[in-house]
């Protein structure tokens, strides 16, 4: 029959804890309460996580701290406590998994959870996240803003609709002209740089990219024209994947003072490579490809990457290939004010195709 293969729409929840490195400290210290707080590198590094209270100023994540020390004088800086972060990522992952083992963490602070089916067996998405962000509020006494939807990019989109400590809900019936209101700018999975080409083709709103065809996408924004077509639509078809395949492993750091030797850039150069490798190490993980990351006293950024014939099977290794990337970039005209080295080709797994989708409930 023509319908054997369709099933019904997912019911998605994304959860996005708000400020969530900067909220941590202001939870543990008091002080720092009602206070413009950037958690991250003081004098030469960037900002990780900034507060409700900085935002206002314009500070966000991946900003250099002299930068945000501009906007804000007041602005305290905080050194990051991992540790912290991740034993109240734990607390609200045993949440999550009380509802579902369908759970995708991004990072330390969201996932995605596909509630269709659940151990609570509620029909309704929105209540389960209600009560996700009161029992996260009771639990840690953070708050969490969650979008539900059918599918991940708007789920993902919903979370962000109502921040801070929101609940928004897209419906079937709400997602497409949900979609063509939006500035580009404003989607999941479109930067700055892909923004600023759109514009360039005329391509402002939800509704200007829904009225490109598949054909023009493509020819302009190659595979990643699909993605665009889709969303542009309100579909997405990926589905919550508990079981991500890490595809790369990476650690950088940022000096306090500039290094402008090839002797000096390689003893930096060799605490990183531990640090990848140790992960290696832990997790049983290898790969082929090795990307070293430069960022100059301008900040400007450049990789250089090499791709072995064979797997990167131990450090002694890894850092040879790093160091020859390493003085591939040398004799330099500035100063580095930061390394970083990646492995990847570490797997992965192939997008299967979805079954068409019907209308179910949110």
């Amino acid at each position: 029959m023509e319908n054997e293969n369709i099933e019904p729409l997912r019911k998605i929840i994304h959860v996005d804890m708000d400020a969530f490195y900067a909220s941590v400290e202001q939870r543990d210290n008091p002080e720092l309460r009602g206070k413009p707080v950037a958690v991250g590198g003081l004098e030469r590094g960037v900002v990780a996580a900034a507060s409700y209270e900085a935002r206002k100023y314009g500070i966000r994540s991946a900003m250099p701290s002299v930068t945000a020390r501009r906007k804000c004088p007041e602005l305290i800086f905080v050194k990051p406590r991992f540790d912290a972060y991740k034993a109240v990522s734990k607390q609200i992952r045993d949440i999550f998994e009380d509802y579902t083992e369908l759970v995708e963490p991004l990072s330390l602070d969201e996932a995605y959870l596909d509630v269709t089916h659940n151990h609570k067996a509620i029909a309704s998405a929105t209540l389960i996240a209600q009560e996700i962000r009161a029992r996260i509020k009771l639990a840690t006494g953070l708050t969490a803003s969650a979008g539900v939807s059918y599918n991940k990019f708007l789920a993902k989109m919903a979370s962000d609709y109502r921040k801070p400590d929101g609940l928004y809900v897209i419906t079937p019936r709400m997602g497409p002209e949900f979609v063509e209101t939006l500035m580009v700018g404003r989607f999941h999975g479109i930067g700055p740089a892909t923004e600023e080409k759109m514009n360039r083709l005329g391509i402002l709103t939800g509704a200007d990219l829904k009225a490109q065809d598949l054909a023009f996408l493509q020819k302009h924004f190659g595979v990643s024209g699909d993605y665009y077509y889709n969303i542009a639509r309100g579909i997405d078809h990926r589905r919550v994947q508990p079981d991500r395949v890490r595809k790369s492993v990476g650690a950088e750091n940022t000096f306090f003072q500039d290094i402008f030797s090839l002797e000096a850039a390689r003893a930096a150069l060799s605490p990183i490579v531990d640090k990848v490798w140790r992960y290696c190490d832990q997790h049983g993980t290898r790969g082929r490809t090795v990307t070293l990351k430069v960022k100059y006293t301008d900040f400007q950024q450049i990789t250089r990457s090499h791709t072995a014939a064979a797997i990167v099977l131990n450090k002694g290794e890894l850092a040879r290939l790093s160091g020859s990337l390493l003085e591939s970039v040398f004799p330099i005209a500035k100063g580095i004010r930061l390394l970083g080295v990646t492995l990847s080709s570490l797997g992965g797994s192939q997008a299967q195709a979805e079954p068409q989708q019907l209308s179910l409930a949110i």
